[in-house]
């Protein structure tokens, strides 16, 4: 037992040294790995009745130094060997990170009490026992060390093979276009007029960006989150898929890389986007089944600027052995290597950009240029800006010395609760279900549990709205003449009269959106005030912003909203950007302000006291018009989400008649 037990703990030692120094990620690293997994694996099991055999045997010499470091030797065994098979089934994981450093300490520490235990069984040993036939270890034959040495020898040799016979690069190398006879419609840059750069100037292969679903083998938790997101449908929502289809018809598909940077980087990237190719928006591509897939984002490697229209440069993550293999078992072969050695999967992905707000400014930042529009310049949505300027982010002048500021990730990428390997050491990872303002597509895929996340993130606060109470300058406190010294002045009662002109003003607050409310898409999105007065019989005295039975929201409510407008001045409702050269109209509150509205309206002489006056926010993702037109057969009544609101009694009298007395 002894001859094996000790050929696969050289092999394991020499592996997981070779490993220690020689910590680079490469093709022989890994084999190496699988190397060490093996030999130390087998070395565990073995070396079980070993040890009982072995303590049995020598349990009653009368050796304290032998025994004793033989059975911390046992302790350290239990160490080494527990980590290292807790990391070959679950992997290496941030929350766990000290089980690698009781595998790395155990291991180091047995090979080094081994060496103690020996030199204290040869101390112990008489000399002509050590100069016998048995010799110094009576279990290991003679011829055995060679035996060793051979087999460990050829071990190596087998990595070396395996490593110069593997015949894929690690390092993803520049590919070319899938289309043939790619398009060059704006310049010599590949992607133009999308914003996007790649590493090493070429086309990426689809297995290099679209692989999400491989993802989700290891981060099941966060793939789930992906797959209900927005992110996940940027590039199969209907509405999308209207708009490029349409301006693939008027501009053509090259036209279309302004587009799919951001909504579908698998297409632009790949070198889809070309006559011959298919844009994202065609059902059962991978582009359309991944929308935003994860090496969209965490393939983010630098910024070239944060103008917008998808600005990043993408970086291929470094590959590991059999990636984007068909074959099942090379397939678990390399799920198991990124597991149990994810460093590099960390440095690729893991970036530090990724913390930074300005990576959300290369998508949800956007303008158009002449060679889209046939005009000029136009700046158009700026979510990132907004947040630069507002109170969240600490940059204004008065406060530029502060470390504490909010960013996008804080409110759009929660902390959550996971078992994910990348949860840090408080079980936490940033969420990646990305709440927003997106309420039809979970409704339209049954996704109950998004629609309520998302409705509960627009309802958390963030807008504010107060009625203000009508103070009057003429109230009556009391019919007792008292000196106006002493009257207790500081808040005067309100009522109205019957017949009077009222007068109410509403108070809306952006405190807690990081940006402009609205934000995004806002040409398109409806949000407005409904307010309404009533009696206390439930009469309508004034309504405004109520929608009727068709669904269409008053149409003299006071809307927070663009209307963007083409070069002969009709307003671009169809989300057509490459047709807008301005602006007609734009209502938003900035980050930290109000915006007060103000009613007006006569009370009837019919009413009963008090009237009950009522003000909300409504939001609803897509005005009717457009969601007509673009969801087309797959329509429905999308509902409105009330985001703050307020009432409000107001004691109505009748104004009594003035007398005088001669």
């Amino acid at each position: 037992m002894a001859k094996w037990v000790n050929m696969l703990l050289l092999a394991a030692i020499l592996t997981g040294l070779s490993a220690i120094v020689v910590s680079t990620h490469s093709v022989w690293s890994q084999w190496n790995l699988l190397l060490h997994v093996l030999s130390g694996g087998a070395f565990s099991l073995f070396v079980l009745p070993y040890f009982y055999f072995h303590f049995r045997r020598t349990l009653g010499f009368r050796r304290a130094g032998v025994l004793s470091s033989g059975l911390l030797l046992l302790l350290l065994f239990c160490f080494a060997a527990a980590s290292g098979w807790h990391m070959v089934y679950y992997g290496q994981s941030e929350k766990l990170g000290w089980i690698f450093d009781v595998h790395l300490i155990s291991s180091l520490s047995f090979f080094s009490i081994l060496i103690l235990h020996i030199f204290l069984h040869i101390k112990y040993l008489p000399i002509h026992r050590r100069k016998s036939e048995l010799g110094v270890f009576p279990s290991i034959t003679k011829g055995s060390g060679k035996w060793l040495l051979k087999i460990n020898v050829s071990l190596q040799a087998l990595v070396l093979i395996a490593t110069l016979l593997y015949p894929t690069p690690l390092v993803p190398v520049a590919s070319g276009p899938v289309v043939d006879n790619y398009e060059y419609s704006y310049g010599e840059h590949p992607f133009r007029p999308s914003q996007t750069e790649v590493s090493h100037r070429g086309f990426v292969a689809e297995e290099d960006i679209g692989n999400s679903f491989s993802c989700i083998n290891c981060h099941q938790e966060i793939g789930q989150q992906w797959i209900a997101s927005m992110h996940q449908q940027a590039a199969s929502d209907p509405a999308y898929v209207t708009n490029i289809t349409l301006m693939v018809e008027k501009k053509g598909i090259a036209a279309s890389r302004y587009c799919e940077g951001c909504h579908a980087p698998i297409a632009l990237l790949s070198g889809q986007l070309s006559v011959g190719g298919k844009h994202g928006g065609i059902s059962g591509t991978l582009a359309n089944i991944q929308g935003i897939s994860c090496m969209s984002c965490h393939g983010i490697q630098s910024l070239p600027h944060i103008k917008g229209v998808a600005s990043y440069e993408f970086t291929p993550a470094t590959r590991y052995l059999f990636a984007n293999s068909k074959i099942p078992l090379l397939q678990v072969l390399h799920d198991q290597l990124l597991k149990m050695d994810p460093s590099q999967h960390k440095r690729d992905l893991g970036n530090p950009i990724l913390k930074d707000p300005k990576v959300c400014a290369t998508c949800h930042t956007q303008f158009m240029d002449k060679d889209m529009n046939d005009w000029g310049w136009v700046k158009m949505q700026d979510d990132y800006g907004a947040w630069a300027a507002s109170p969240f982010s600490q940059h204004q002048a008065g406060n530029f010395a502060s470390e504490s500021y909010l960013r996008c990730q804080d409110c759009h990428m929660p902390l959550v609760s996971s078992n994910d390997p990348s949860a840090n050491a408080s079980g936490l990872v940033r969420a990646h279900h990305f709440p927003g303002a997106n309420t039809f597509l979970p409704l339209m895929r049954g996704d109950t549990k998004q629609f309520e996340a998302t409705k509960a993130f627009l309802q958390a606060n963030k807008i504010r709205l107060q009625i203000d109470p009508p103070h009057r300058k003429d109230t009556i406190q009391s019919l007792q003449f008292i000196d106006e010294s002493i009257r207790n002045s500081e808040e005067a009662s309100y009522f109205y009269y019957l017949g009077e002109m009222a007068k109410i003003e509403v108070i809306i607050s952006n405190s807690g959106v990081g940006h402009n409310f609205p934000g995004g898409t806002i040409d398109i999105n409806e949000v407005w005030v409904e307010f309404r007065v009533s009696d206390s019989a439930g009469d309508i005295v004034y309504t405004s912003g109520e929608i009727d039975i068709d669904g269409e929201v008053d149409p003299e409510a006071y809307f927070y909203r663009s209307m963007p407008v083409d070069r002969a001045g009709m307003l671009v409702w169809k989300h057509d950007l490459f047709n807008r050269v301005g602006e007609a109209f734009r209502r938003v509150i900035k980050a930290g302000e109000s915006d007060i509205v103000k009613y007006q309206f006569v009370v009837p002489s019919w009413v009963r006291s008090p009237l009950t006056v009522s003000a909300r926010v409504r939001y609803r993702k897509l005005n009717n018009r457009y969601a007509r037109w673009a969801l087309k057969d797959k329509y429905f009544a999308i509902p409105a989400i009330d985001m703050a609101w307020d009432s409000l009694e107001i004691p109505v009298k009748i104004r009594k008649e003035v007398t005088s007395h001669n």
